[in-house]
């Protein structure tokens, strides 16, 4: 079985407003670290069990976790091959934001200083002048 690891456009809007709020990267970040009930992830916020439920939906909906039943309990836990998806396309970001500073950088490198002394010289000359 090949990986997919792409993310489609719709992929990747559901991925960041999952991530939008801080309420549903903590029950991530608690849901990577073990596998929960929501009963016992929504013990530790002060809004109503319906409403830890939404944003777990919110969290599935992006695939970002899984939900399963036991008896009669839901438990959640982080998806990690959405987490690595979604990390690799940050990281694509990064380089590309990395590579167009560099080449900003080289294009300020090959700015002569004497074109550069030269236009602060004059900006002072027509500050002397307006005097």
């Amino acid at each position: 079985m090949v990986a997919q690891i792409e993310l489609s456009e719709a992929e990747v809007d559901r991925v960041f407003h999952a991530l939008a709020t801080s309420t549903r990267r903590d029950i991530l970040r608690r849901t990577i670290e073990r596998e929960q009930s929501v009963s016992t992830l929504a013990a530790d916020y002060e809004m109503s069990f319906a409403a830890v439920q939404k944003h777990v939906a919110v969290l599935e909906a992006a695939n970002l976790i899984v939900k399963r039943a036991e008896g009669r309990e839901r438990l959640v836990r982080a998806n990690p091959e959405m987490i690595a998806r979604a990390r690799a396309l940050l990281a694509r970001y990064e380089e590309l934001w990395r590579s167009r500073i560099a080449r900003l950088d080289d294009l300020l490198a090959e700015t002569p200083r004497s074109a550069v002394s030269d236009s602060t010289d004059n900006a002072n000359k027509n500050n002397e002048q307006g005097d």
